[in-house]
This record gives C-alpha cells, structure tokens and sequence, in this order.
C-alpha cells in the first residue's frame, strides 16, 4: 500500500470514530483513562523492552545523550504518566461548558466547547507525549493521529496497544486513538495533506520538524516546541538564588524546550556573579560559550559568535552575555527568543513588572526557573505541547486549548 492511501485509511477511520468519541460522557472519558492508566501499569515490562529496543537502536545510530534522555522510559518515567492520567480523571471536562444570552428579538445564543474532531501530532522521540497526547484528546472527545519520531517507533507501538486495549476495555471505538507506524519521511508529508480528515495539525518538536510542519501544511497548524529560553541575572539580583535557578534552568534536562539557553548578566554583577557561576556550571558539566565582556572574567569560556544567540542547543551548552541595562536585555530577548520561556531574577519590582510586560513570550518568570513551562506543573494534568504562537493558544496546552466553540440559536420563528 503507497504512503498516501495508508495514512488516508488511517485518518478516516479517525475521523468516522470521533463522532462517538464527541458524544461520550465524561464518566466514559474518565473510566477510559482510568483504565489507560491501569494498562499502561501492568503492562510496564513489555513497554520498558520495547523501550530498552529503541535505545539501542539509537545508541548505535549515534543519537547523542541528550536526545538518549528524551527517548528513555524508566519505572519512574512510567509511574509519572500514569499519575498523570489518573489526574486528568480529577480535572473539569470543558466539552459542554460555556455561556448563554438572550438577544433583544428574543434569540437565545449559547456558546459552547466542542471538540476539534480529529487532532493530528507530529512529534519527535519522547514517548511520554504518546501518552499525553492520547489522553488529552480522549478527554476532550478528539480522535487522534500519532506520529511519534521513528527513534520510538517500538516504544509507542507498545503504549499504543496497551491504550487501545484499554478503550475496548469501557467499549469505546479504538479507532479514535491512532499510531502511524511507518516510519517513512513521506507519511508526514501525507499528514499535513489530509484536509477533510484531520483539522489541526500540532507538531512537537525542533525547529527544523516545526518549520517543515508550518511550511507543508495544507490545515490549521498550532506551532509548539521550539525554546530558545534566556535568563536575565539583574543588578538587584540575590546572586545566590541566580546561581541556582540557573543551573537548574539549563542543567535539570537540557534537552527539554523549557531549558535556557542563554544567560543575560548585569554588567555591574558580573564581576561577581559569573566566577561562581561558572564553578557551579563546570560542577553541572556545563560548557559555556561567552561575549568578549565574558570573556574577559572568564577566560577560560569560549567565544560566542552571534549564531549562538539563535541556538536552541539540547545540551549542556549555555550562551553568556553582560548586558548594561535591563532595556538591553530586553531587547537582546525580544529579537532572538522564540515565545517560550523567559526569566528575570531580580530584587526590583519595577524591574519584574516591565521585564514581565515587556518581553514577548509564553511564560514569563520573577525568581524562578523556567524548568516549570510544563502542562503538570501548570495544574492541567498534561500537555499536548507548549504553543509559542498567539492565534487560538499560547503556553502549555491542555484541556481547554483542545477545544473550540459551537454556538446554539434557539428561536421562535424570528427572522431578519
């Protein structure tokens, strides 16, 4: 069968299952992710093989370890997505809610959440956004197509099937949870085309996967993923408190969107601040990359070159540059940051507040580490990505984000 018919079969039969999946009850929703919850549990040592399958596939592919990171299940790993799901369990259902007016003709209009349909996620090799992707959409009524990074390929077969188990398990139409599992470049291509059966598109992932996504793309596109993330180390700052958000801000996960990877310095902190830092980053094995003021207090840096305040890096890389004023930092941010994450540590609150209302991005922080960009952390269960874009969502993607609106006119016979 040829990559187009395939991933049409694939989408239809999507598409067709999504209209019970709309129509299902949130205590069906729910009993569903219980039951994906419970699947995923017993089923851990067949995950974990296929896992330690991929990772050994990848490992002698070359894949560096930062990227080995994002691919590995562990025991942990897996108890944490099963946490996840049963709080999603716990979580209002949006579907349904909204609002409703009478007109002055004596329309009644009601404004509704709905589902999108069918949601298509296009995705690198993190196989936890298997997991959160299938739920998120379930408990929204979504149908969802999923292609995973073919890093994983074995690792999401094996969370796929668990999951699908599971809807058959509460009778509900396992169609609505869908895996590519060719692996070919062509079925991507195949995806963004499918205008009819799939209504948005959300691809998760590097900027070169996004930028293809964005560019091919024949139905709606959210943009998620890429995270040039900075940290600005003000002239009021509580050095201590800069030294540790930041090396938890690159180091915790580097190869994760919501990891810095430039730090901004005060030039009247420098002098101070980046000596200790640079003994904290070399203990994290942190390499970092300076401007000519860095340099001069860290000679041992290398030299950055103005490329590198562009990179979004995955790795314990981190781009330094000593700034004069806050304004410098926010402009340095605004022209190379990517909508993500952003963070300011700073004793000032006139500092926090125009550093909060002036910097263009998702989420932006007062003395905390950008590490925290994160759907679970936000209090939504999961995500389905992190939006860096402003039309429809922005920030962590969760429940609310995966629905649209319907309005309802009732009426008495009035016309216009």
């Amino acid at each position: 069968m040829d990559m187009q018919t395939y991933i049409t079969d694939l989408c239809r039969a999507a598409k067709t299952a999504s209209a019970s999946l709309a129509s299902a009850s949130t205590a069906k929703k729910n009993a569903a992710l219980a039951a994906m919850a419970d699947a995923l549990a017993a089923d851990r040592d067949v995950i974990l093989a296929a896992n330690a399958r991929d990772l050994a596939t990848a490992t002698d592919n070359g894949v560096p370890s930062t990227m080995l990171d994002r691919l590995r299940l562990t025991e942990a790993r897996i108890d944490g997505i099963c946490a996840a799901l049963r709080e999603l369990i716990g979580l209002a259902d949006p579907i349904g809610s909204g609002e409703r007016w009478v007109r002055p003709n004596g329309l009644i209009i009601s404004r509704v959440r709905v589902p999108m349909g069918v949601v298509g996620m296009i995705y690198e090799a993190r196989p936890n956004v298997t997991v959160d992707a299938a739920a998120l959409c379930l408990k929204t009524g979504n149908a969802v197509v999923l292609r995973g990074g073919k890093e994983a390929i074995e690792t999401n077969r094996a969370l796929v099937a668990s999951m699908k188990a599971a809807l058959v398990q509460v009778g509900l139409d396992p169609d609505v949870l869908a895996l590519v599992e060719r692996t070919e470049r062509e079925g991507v291509s195949a995806m963004l085309t499918a205008r009819g059966l799939l209504d948005v598109v959300i691809p998760r992932g590097g900027a070169g996967l996004i930028r293809t996504v964005v560019e091919q793309a024949r139905i709606p596109v959210i943009e998620t993923g890429a995270g040039n993330c900075h940290l600005y180390v003000d002239e009021t700052a509580d050095l201590e408190m800069a030294v540790r958000v930041a090396i938890n801000a690159k180091a915790s996960r580097p190869s994760v969107c919501n990891a810095i990877e430039t730090m901004l310095v005060h030039a009247s902190v420098a002098a101070k601040f980046l000596p200790a830092f640079a003994e904290a980053a070399r203990e994290a094995g942190v390499t970092l990359r300076g401007c000519p003021r860095t340099k001069i207090l860290l000679p041992d840096a290398e030299e950055a070159t103005d490329a590198d305040w562009a990179t979004e890096y995955n790795d314990y890389i981190l781009a330094v540059r000593v700034v004069d004023t806050l304004g410098d930092a926010i402009a340095h941010i605004n022209r190379y940051n990517t909508g993500h994450s952003e963070a300011i540590i700073t004793r000032s609150r006139e500092a926090a507040a125009r550093f909060q209302r002036e910097v263009d991005a998702a989420a932006v922080y007062v003395n905390a580490s950008t590490r925290f960009t994160d759907g679970g952390e936000f209090g939504f269960g999961a995500e389905i990505g992190i939006s860096t874009q402003k039309l429809h969502a922005r920030g962590p993607m969760g429940l609310t984000a995966l629905t649209t609106d319907k309005y309802l006119v009732d009426g008495v016979g009035q016309v216009r």
